[in-house]
């Protein structure tokens, strides 16, 4: 595939959080949030890749909304992390600077998308 922005980053932000959720388990013997972060935080990514092919305009905007659901509902399990001291500062930081980069791409798009239908 050409060269994407939102789909690198996205790739590249469910990796982040692959590991995330390997160090949880790992380093903090935390399982549930865990399991919840991964499956959302890659979620985002799936869902980008799977618009690309939308059969439709609709199917595109669509699944770049739930896109932007399942970063939504990653940003509350990251602060959870961050509220309870699963992560630090820093690790808090940098892994909700690349969500918001994120977030702020698909509501772009969304907007974009559905102003176009």
């Amino acid at each position: 595939m050409k060269d994407n922005i939102i789909m690198d980053k996205t790739r590249l932000f469910a990796k982040r959080i692959i590991y995330l959720g390997k160090y949880l388990g790992n380093e903090k013997k935390e399982y549930v949030i865990s399991k919840q972060i991964v499956r959302c935080g890659t979620s985002i990514g799936a869902n980008v890749f799977e618009a690309q092919n939308g059969q439709t305009k609709n199917d595109f905007a669509s699944k770049m909304n739930i896109a932007l659901k399942e970063a939504t509902e990653t940003m509350y399990w990251l602060m959870l992390l961050h509220d309870t001291d699963y992560i630090n500062d820093l690790e808090y930081k940098s892994l909700n600077d690349d969500l918001n980069d994120i977030r702020n791409i698909l509501i772009s798009i969304c907007k974009t998308s559905y102003k176009s239908l």
